[in-house]
């Protein structure tokens, strides 16, 4: 499978050869949904919280006489059975919602993502990214020329840009631009890179990542 690379006119300057063992895994899709259960689990925290019966505030006296009233024997007005008591077996705050997924596994599912992106030719690679002038202005003048040349990526609402490592010009290019996402293949985000509609990889990425 081969893809397209251009340069920062928006020019067809040649084509790469996807790596078969990344570009065209045989994973199963389902493994990407477990992988994404796991994340999103891993993300949460426990914020409700209830009082019990002996942190509310107020008088501990019994509601009544044990005897002699006829009602039934109650003790003090914190049991949960009161309105404005303590809440009997609720959430306390140290829910633990911890899961873990194999890291041989998370190579597959990244693997699987990629060759989503590939199939549905939505990855282009960009030569020379570094030369991209640090400026808003430009990265709209470079994204308006690429999608003239590229439908799929017109019609994107979310575009990842994959680096090999932080690019300063890049980042400040289109940090200020809804709808792109600046991904670093040091530090892959695979929740970021499955969410995205369309990749752009640097060349060097795109070399990185099959070595």
């Amino acid at each position: 499978m081969k893809i397209d690379i251009y340069n920062l006119q928006a020019q067809k300057v040649g084509d790469l050869s996807l790596s078969e063992k990344i570009f065209n895994s045989k994973a199963p899709e389902i493994l990407i949904s477990r992988y994404l259960h796991v994340y999103l689990s891993n993300q949460r925290h426990a914020y409700a919280k209830t009082k019990g019966r002996g942190e509310i505030a107020g008088t501990t006296k019994k509601m009544w006489a044990q005897k002699g009233t006829g009602r039934a024997r109650h003790s003090s007005a914190k049991a949960p059975q009161f309105v404005g008591g303590g809440v009997a077996h609720g959430p306390r705050g140290n829910q633990n919602y911890q899961l873990s997924f194999p890291k041989k596994q998370k190579k597959l599912v990244q693997s699987a993502i990629l060759t989503k992106f590939a199939k549905a030719k939505s990855i282009s690679v960009i030569d020379q990214f570094k030369q991209l002038p640090p400026k808003t202005k430009e990265a709209w003048k470079f994204i308006d020329l690429m999608e003239k040349q590229i439908e799929i990526l017109s019609k994107s609402k979310k575009i990842g840009i994959i680096t090999s490592g932080s690019l300063d010009n890049v980042k400040r290019a289109f940090r200020n631009i809804p709808g792109f996402t600046l991904l670093s293949l040091k530090s892959l985000n695979l929740y970021q890179l499955a969410n995205q509609n369309y990749l752009l990889f640097s060349q060097k990425a795109i070399t990185d990542l099959t070595k």
